[in-house]
């Protein structure tokens, strides 16, 4: 018998403390391959111990692992439903908001153009500021820049005209 499914590396665990408990217990044992632990090994001790498991099919499956993919699943995710423009403009009117964005309600906007495609986390800072499809992680501050095509991790510090960047947590870059 032939198929087309796949693994897509998505799990869902009733209860955290099985799992952790099987993970333990693999760690215990020295349950390695090339001395690398691997979710599977936990997994099957947790079948071995009577776990049930059920395969849903999914109806979209976006990848997140290259910076391009991850932008590209991010404007799927704003085109389905995760848009808050109305509410973010509203709450900012000296901003102008191009949907769909995602900004978190706490961020700190001022001054700035923000969108198509951009997602803004919890406490970001942005003043003066032209984005759009980028996503900004939390804490990310960024003024007098203009970004396009940019993912900037947690905590990340820009200052400049620097038009596009993939920086990873707590980073800073100054033009």
């Amino acid at each position: 018998m032939s198929n087309n499914l796949v693994v897509v590396g998505f799990y869902y665990f009733r209860r955290a403390e099985d799992l952790m408990d099987a993970i333990a217990e693999q760690m215990e044992l020295n349950l390695t391959l090339k001395d690398e632990f691997f979710l599977a090994d936990a997994v099957n001790i947790l079948l071995k111990r009577g776990a049930k498991m059920r395969t849903q099919e999914v109806e979209v499956w976006m990848d997140a692992g290259m910076p391009d993919a991850l932008l590209e699943t991010n404007r799927y995710l704003l085109e389905h439903g995760n848009d808050n423009s109305a509410q973010a403009a509203l709450a900012r009117p000296d901003v102008a908001v191009i949907a769909p964005v995602f900004i978190a309600p706490d961020a700190k906007v001022t001054s700035s153009v923000i969108g198509p495609y951009v997602s803004i986390g919890e406490g970001c800072c942005l003043n003066q500021v032209v984005v759009k499809n980028s996503i900004l992680e939390e804490g990310a501050q960024i003024e007098h820049m203009i970004l396009d095509g940019s993912h900037l991790g947690r905590d990340v510090q820009v200052h400049g005209q620097v038009t596009r960047l993939s920086l990873g947590d707590q980073s800073s870059a100054m033009s």
